[in-house]
């Protein structure tokens, strides 16, 4: 090779080929991004930032009711916002990643309580204790589990979590986005958060509202954790309050030979019915069927020699949480959240079956919705328990409800009532046909041919099935309505075919049903006793109840945790 072709074939002078500066040979440069592809770069970045806004909005701004879930709740101005708009502006960007991530994961959690809330507004009509209400997650569960079997459930719980976890990444993420941008546009981001700033301090200067309750100068986020906060701080309280509370017993040294004299060899059964609460009888458009269906059985139960008479209980929960209500009765306290209702199991505050217990009757406990151990029920004091697995039976679930009402009846019956040369029994009995999702629900057959249950097998298969009823507001309320007129039916026929002298029957509500009942109503669930023996309702003629099965509007009306001792006074002499 000659000196001359050595010498061309040397790199050309100029920048090294390793330096960044360093031109490449046209085949090896990049191609250029097309400008489409930069087109759709810069549209998904702004839908990620409106939608990083909008749910940073909804984060602050989301009322906890529904009927305050409106355009007008978001078209406010939050200055949550425009505090840590500030700071993302003063702050260096390692303090203001941090700022973004702690304000994102908070509003995370915050929106996650804000729609747990508005949950509680529909089902329960008030807010969600972030401290006491974490009982219904079980209780939750245990619906599922009925309603989709075990894998169901399970999977539904999990992907719960996983929408909880989405919700808090999602809006550490979005506040991080945010943040970012701001400090990137400062100059503008300034002028914005100074505009915005002074129209705040106006409106809450001027209290300018664009919906009554709901003021343009928005601080719902702080205010809504600050009540968070306080209600931790009264439910810690809450314990010596109750305990208190407790121990101011009338009842709790009284002798047996004391106790409920007035009532000596009869059959008391207490009778809960899920969900049978003033809605269904006063007020709604199921009233007029539900008040005849009463009237009806009131005229029945006279034919067969019975009397009653009825009033009112403001229970103390609401949609839900039954053993809230059954506690209180047996108790005479208010047990109105599951802290109290553990600290009372753990006590030994005399119950009404304790009472009757003492007094030598043999007392029973019946809760056909229990598919688990319950050894904390003991409490109570009864003698026997039954639960969904305990009493023979071979029929059909029906939704929620494990059997029929008649079949827990008839049950009982068989199993304690019918026995010769035996005490008198006081049992609390749970019905459950009336509890959601109240479809399908079963129908009356003849006591004679109850036996195991299996003559309910097609019973289920002809009903609708729940996801078909729920899909219609009218259908849900016609659906509680028929499956409360079930449960009402089964207590007159029971008594029309196997009461006699020595029975007493005591039904009640627990509370108002959830989802049909409407927001702002009482809490009141009607009471009832009905007897054959005239005494027995002799002795509660300073009550002043209602004569029949059906309270009317000016019934008396007692707080729950009084019917106890109002009781055990009545009937001790």
């Amino acid at each position: 090779m000659s000196p001359f072709t050595r010498f061309r074939s040397r790199p050309a002078p100029g920048p090294s080929a390793e330096s960044p500066d360093a031109e490449l040979p046209d085949e090896e440069l990049p191609d250029e991004e097309p400008p489409t592809r930069t087109r759709t770069r810069r549209v998904a970045a702004v839908v990620l930032t409106v939608v990083a806004a909008l749910l940073v909005l909804f984060s602050l701004l989301a009322p906890i009711t529904l009927a305050a879930l409106t355009p007008a709740a978001f078209l406010r101005l939050p200055v949550e916002a425009l505090v840590v708009a500030a700071l993302a502006l003063v702050l260096p960007p390692r303090w203001r990643k941090v700022l973004a991530v702690v304000v994102g994961a908070v509003l995370g959690v915050l929106t996650v309580l804000k729609v747990i809330d508005l949950g509680f507004d529909e089902v329960l009509s008030r807010p969600f204790d972030p401290i006491l209400d974490w009982s219904f997650v079980s209780a939750g569960l245990d619906f599922l589990a009925g309603e989709l079997g075990g894998p169901g459930s399970i999977a539904a719980a999990a992907g719960v979590v996983l929408v909880i976890l989405a919700v808090v990444v999602g809006t550490t993420l979005a506040v991080l986005r945010l943040t970012r941008l701001a400090a990137g546009r400062r100059t503008g981001s300034t002028r914005v958060i100074a505009v915005l700033g002074v129209a705040w301090i106006a409106c809450a200067v001027t209290g300018v509202e664009l919906a009554p309750g709901q003021p343009v100068a928005s601080r719902s986020a702080a205010n809504f954790a600050y009540a968070d906060l306080r209600q931790v701080g009264t439910d810690l309280n809450d314990s010596q309050q109750f305990a208190a509370q407790m121990a101011a017993d009338p009842f709790g040294a009284t002798p047996g030979n004391q106790l409920l004299n007035g009532l000596r060899g009869k059959d008391v059964l207490l009778t809960f019915v899920e969900s049978y609460g003033q809605f269904a009888i006063q007020g709604s458009d199921l009233a007029p069927a539900i008040d005849k269906q009463l009237d009806a059985g009131t005229a029945t139960l006279r034919d067969a020699g019975f009397s009653a008479r009825s009033a009112f209980l403001d229970s103390s929960t609401f949609g839900g949480g039954s053993w809230l209500a059954h506690s209180t009765v047996q108790s005479g306290t208010w047990v109105d959240n599951q802290q109290r209702y553990n600290n009372l199991l753990a006590s030994d505050r005399l119950s009404l079956t304790r009472a009757f217990g003492r007094a030598g009757w043999k007392t029973v406990q019946d809760v056909p919705a229990h598919t688990q151990p319950w050894p904390e029920g003991k409490y109570y004091g009864f003698e026997q328990y039954y639960d969904a697995h305990g009493v023979g039976y071979q029929g059909p679930g029906f939704a929620y409800a494990t059997m029929p009402d008649q079949y827990t009846f008839s049950a009982l019956q068989r199993n304690e009532l019918a026995a010769k040369d035996r005490r008198p029994v006081m049992a609390e009995i749970d019905l459950v046909s009336s509890h959601a999702p109240w479809s399908p629900r079963p129908s009356l057959v003849d006591w004679n041919k109850v036996g195991d249950g299996s003559v309910f097998d097609p019973m289920p298969a002809a009903g609708q099935a729940p996801e078909s009823v729920w899909r219609d507001p009218n259908a849900i309320r016609a659906a509680y309505g028929a499956a409360i007129q079930y449960s009402l039916d089964t207590l007159v026929s029971y008594l029309k075919t196997y009461g006699t002298e020595n029975t007493v029957l005591i039904f009640l509500g627990d509370h108002q049903p959830p989802v049909v009942t409407p927001p702002g109503v009482s809490h009141q669930v009607p009471i009832t006793i009905v007897a054959k023996d005239p005494a027995v309702l002799d002795r509660i003629s300073s009550w002043h109840w209602q004569d029949g099965l059906r309270p009317s509007p000016a019934a008396p009306v007692w707080h729950m945790d009084a019917f106890r001792d109002r009781f055990l006074t009545a009937f001790a002499k």
